[in-house]
């Protein structure tokens, strides 16, 4: 199934939306459940119903396509286009109207389109075309790859070819450049600033930006070496390498990306950090900029923050059944401390931000200190931390206690003082969230221990530990079928009652063969795994018994605690990820 947030550009009506009921599409209760999202949320009411898995992304566009009296067409199915139809429709009315001409006879243009209300566009087209124009529906994520197929655009490496040949900036500038730190420092920062208003300067930095948020990439990594420049994206939590300019556009560059940054040009010799805002086919991107002095020149790596993909509901998320269920039960208490654990880069800050956005509501005064607000909730009081000022983690807590509130998150946990106080937050009857940088669930004992917090306060205190990793997901587009021998899996640390077998004694899995839709990877977008343990009676005892990790991770799975491995042995057999990815990621149990 299509990225839902692709899947249909229009939004239902009440009126199509009985009509699913009507015709036992969705239940009553389904629909109501999408209704109630897309009030706190406002998603189109389309994208809910198949995001949730209420309905198949085929069955919701074969019935709008016969509520509205319009074909239904898969252009996946269609084979390749002729030229002379893609050549009849301009690139950028195809893009602008999410429109694919894909059949052309001598007087009859036929067009995929996404949305099938817009009768207007159809009217546009046959006077554009001078044809007789056949709208059919079709999913925006198909009408989308069309476009990246037959319209030919020039590839990066292309475009900044042709931006570095078209440049002003000859050989004497260059050098400058290269070596502006022989100047005065008012020489430097003038010339620096010149360099990075460039027009030259100002495409490269933008191309790459929007080529990172188009390729849905995380992170942008802009290196320097002693002779050439490395450009990498963070794709699905991978980095892969891209099209770079040459050097001597190294300090250029980084003077831009400073100046939108609202950083000092001519600092290079200690870290900054700052933010800029942008905006990329017509949406708000925001992008943290960490600025780093290494020996060949400025590292920068820019975050991006894109608040439209944040998923702030808990059941898009991925969570088993099992394991939401202690999360919830955790969630909704009363008062505690509740831990969310994992590598940086894990979704440990999704996971929170969709605590908190279930738990918004307005007689619930929820503040949170972060370092940084990497989102903006609203009905939620957040604060920036700011160690240069003294509004530590710490600092924060001890002030959150005077302003009242029902439910703390900080940012995370890195000191005795810090877990101490949201500690005895907890005991004094607020509901306490917050992060740790552990491997699993039982370290983060192990952890609080050596910060020196005693046994008896983490005992009492401590409601739940999850802890979580992000696997990719196999793509949609080419996902196919493979076969692999059965001791093969249980050499894996797969149980054998958990492995079906073909009438070969083969087990079938799955993984991509690799296509546009995810520039060949074979991948496309990530998945979490989480392993929620409940503290229990037997775990607090072995908690004051100062019991090793393996025992309180023993003790944790025989009371139905479901591991990373096994979390991630789930999604490999449902055939969402690979073999691969799950021993990328995640260790055997019992290992370390």
């Amino acid at each position: 199934m299509a990225n839902a947030q692709h899947v249909i550009s229009l939004g239902l009506s009440r009126r199509l939306a009985d009509f699913l009921v009507e015709e036992k599409l969705v239940t009553a209760e389904q629909l109501q459940q999408a209704l109630d999202e897309q009030k706190n949320g406002g998603e189109k009411l389309g994208t809910l119903l198949i995001e949730k898995g209420f309905l198949a992304e085929e069955k919701l566009l074969q019935f709008l396509a016969e509520k509205t009296g319009i074909s239904y067409v898969s252009l996946a199915d269609i084979g390749d286009i002729p030229e002379e139809a893609v050549a009849a429709v301009p690139e950028s009315i195809a893009r602008q109207k999410m429109l694919m001409p894909f059949n052309k006879t001598k007087n009859r243009l036929t067009v995929a389109i996404a949305d099938p209300l817009d009768v207007m566009v159809l009217d546009d087209l046959k006077m554009l075309t001078g044809c007789d124009v056949v709208g059919c529906l079709a999913a925006e994520s198909e009408i989308a790859a069309a476009h990246d197929r037959y319209y030919k655009q020039a590839s990066s490496q292309e475009v900044l070819e042709d931006i570095v040949k078209q440049s002003a900036v000859d050989e004497a500038a260059a050098d400058g450049i290269e070596h502006v730190e022989e100047k005065t420092s008012e020489q430097a920062e003038a010339l620096l600033e010149k360099e990075a208003e460039d027009a030259p300067v100002i495409k490269m930095v933008n191309l790459l930006m929007a080529g990172a948020v188009k390729a849905h990439a995380s992170d942008i990594h802009i290196e320097p070496y002693q002779k050439d420049l490395r450009i990498r994206y963070r794709i699905d939590g991978v980095l892969h390498e891209q099209p770079s300019p040459p050097k001597k556009f190294h300090n250029a560059i980084c003077a831009r990306v400073k100046i939108m940054s609202n950083l000092n040009i001519a600092e290079k010799r200690v870290p900054q950090d700052g933010r800029l805002k942008l905006k990329i086919d017509g949406k708000e991107i925001d992008m943290r900029v960490s600025v780093l002095p290494c020996a060949p020149g400025e590292k920068i790596v820019m975050r991006i923050l894109d608040s439209s993909g944040l998923k702030v509901n808990m059941s898009q998320l991925g969570f088993e059944p099992e394991a939401m269920a202690v999360f919830k039960k955790a969630m909704e208490a009363p008062y505690g401390v509740n831990l969310v654990t994992g590598p940086t880069g894990s979704g440990k800050s999704t996971t929170l931000y969709s605590a908190l956005a279930n738990l918004n509501t307005p007689d619930c005064n929820i503040m949170t200190a972060e370092d940084p607000v990497e989102y903006q909730l609203k009905g939620i009081n957040q604060v920036q931390v700011n160690n240069q000022v003294g509004l530590t983690f710490a600092a924060a807590l001890r002030s959150f206690l005077r302003q009242d509130p029902d439910v703390i998150m900080v940012g995370e946990i890195r000191d005795q003082e810090t877990a101490t106080i949201a500690i005895n937050a907890a005991l004094t009857g607020h509901l306490v969230f917050s992060t740790l940088h552990t491997n699993d669930t039982s370290q983060t004992i192990t952890r609080l221990g050596m910060m020196g917090v005693e046994p008896f306060l983490i005992s009492a205190a401590l409601l739940m530990v999850e802890a979580q990793r992000l696997v990719r997901g196999i793509c949609p587009k080419c996902r196919q079928p493979y076969e692999v021998e059965k001791d093969w899996m249980i050499q894996l640390g797969v149980p054998e009652a958990q492995l079906q077998t073909t009438g070969a004694g083969k087990i079938v899995l799955h993984k991509g063969k690799g296509c546009e839709n995810c520039a060949g990877t074979g991948y496309r977008g990530r998945q979490g795994l989480y392993e929620v343990m409940e503290v229990t009676d037997a775990i607090r005892q072995l908690i004051l018994d100062r019991a090793s990790a393996k025992a309180i991770k023993s003790q944790a799975v025989k009371q139905g605690m479901l591991t990373l491995r096994t979390c991630a042995i789930r999604k490999v057999l449902a055939g969402a990820t690979t073999a691969e990815e799950m021993m990328r990621v995640t260790t055997a149990d019992g290992e370390g």
